[in-house]
């Protein structure tokens, strides 16, 4: 009877391995887990101008995930991470939207007519 509970155990353990890696294999490639992508999948930095803001947006080659440091002088320092989902940030009355291909958008908004 001893065999039977041994692989009983074995199978378990065996399905549990493949739900575990299974799980971790969707969320790494839906970009929800920042902190184990290597370096080396980081592309290069691309610098744009936003007058006055300068910008600096990386997109990894293995999921879909973009890094974005954006700079107003040494007033501001903005990150925005878009890992599987768009990010935003606000800075002084400017948003700034970062989608996971790695498009960086500036939109301030319109000063209101009364």
């Amino acid at each position: 009877m001893q065999p039977n509970r041994h692989r009983t155990i074995a199978g378990a353990l065996g399905l549990l391995a493949v739900v575990l890696i299974s799980f971790t294999s969707l969320f790494f490639f839906q970009g929800k887990t920042p902190g184990l992508y290597p370096e080396r999948s980081w592309g290069p930095w691309r610098s744009e101008t936003m007058a006055p803001w300068s910008t600096h947006v990386r997109i990894n080659s293995w999921t879909h995930a973009a890094q974005a440091r954006i700079h107003y002088g040494k007033a501001e320092d903005i990150h925005l991470d878009a890992y599987g989902e768009t990010r935003d940030a606000t800075s002084f009355g400017t948003v700034f939207t970062l989608t996971p291909e790695g498009r960086l958008t500036a939109k301030k908004p319109s000063p209101s007519v009364q």
